[in-house]
């Protein structure tokens, strides 16, 4: 049998950028099913506050060459690779100029939230999975962190379900303590999201536009709910609700035999 295929799409990761709980956690868990045989690739943001020279970023050229589409625009991607020296892990880099070379992360220096954040997570999931189809590696499950990846089930299930690279793949959602206050523009946000012949039908789950519209859409196309116990899921906790089916609750973030069965099961499907 060869090996399981697990892809972890983020916001951060350790030690590259840290600033939540999560970036623990994708270099804890990723690690630690390397380390009990599967195959791992992990995909973050280029967020500015992230040094290139310190850590040893380069730009993947044989990766050049990708546009994503953003409503009505085309915006360049670059993928970046580096890797954890520790763990020898390769995580890839998701990187724009007019979303990701800021000196902050998801906040200016006033802590105000940036208005374009739902472009920057829409282009980073579409980003994302164009970099795995470049890169020719099919994952068997993508374990999908956070709002900021919170379109990646929704790809998967819709534009991208009869793929080669995707066809076979599975995806799980581990909603983390990292909301905001803050609400787009609806029209805006569906429009952006949209790819391919999208239509408004498959993004109701959008309709608040806020912290909640992304946890409800990812949870919505999800195949599985991870709902970490450490997290502060009070605020989410009616959506996940909705869910129950497919939702596993309160699990501890270094059960590590958990996730290693729920990779093996889900890949089995």
């Amino acid at each position: 049998m060869s090996k399981l295929r697990i892809l972890y799409v983020s916001s951060e990761v350790d030690p590259f950028l840290n600033t939540s709980k999560i970036a623990d956690f994708v270099r804890a868990l990723p690690t630690a099913m390397q380390e009990r045989g599967m195959e791992i690739r992990i995909l973050v943001p280029r967020f500015g506050s992230i040094n290139e020279r310190k850590n040893r970023l380069h730009e993947v050229v044989r990766l050049s060459g990708i546009t994503i589409p953003m409503g009505d625009e085309e915006k360049p991607l670059t993928i970046k690779v580096a890797s954890i020296p520790a763990a020898k892990l390769q995580v890839y880099f998701i990187d724009n100029e007019d979303y990701f070379q800021r000196k902050y992360v998801l906040t200016d220096k006033e802590d105000a939230f940036y208005a374009d954040n739902h472009e920057r997570a829409i282009f980073f999931c579409k980003g994302a999975l164009e970099t795995v189809v470049k890169l020719g590696w099919s994952p068997d499950v993508i374990h999908c962190n956070d709002w900021m990846s919170s379109f990646v089930p929704l790809y998967i299930s819709s534009y991208y379900r009869n793929h080669p690279i995707f066809k076979d793949s599975k995806t799980i959602f581990s909603p983390h303590n990292t909301s905001f206050d803050f609400s787009f523009s609806v029209d805006d946000l569906k429009e952006k999201v949209k790819i391919g012949d999208m239509d408004d039908e498959h993004l109701s789950s959008l309709d608040a536009g806020d912290y909640g519209a992304f946890i409800k859409i990812a949870a919505e196309f999800a195949d599985k709910i991870v709902s970490l116990e450490n997290a502060d899921n009070s605020r989410i906790q009616p959506i996940i609700d909705e869910f129950q089916d497919k939702t596993y609750q309160n699990i501890a973030d270094n059960d590590l035999d958990f996730f290693e069965k729920t990779y093996i099961e889900l890949a089995g499907n």
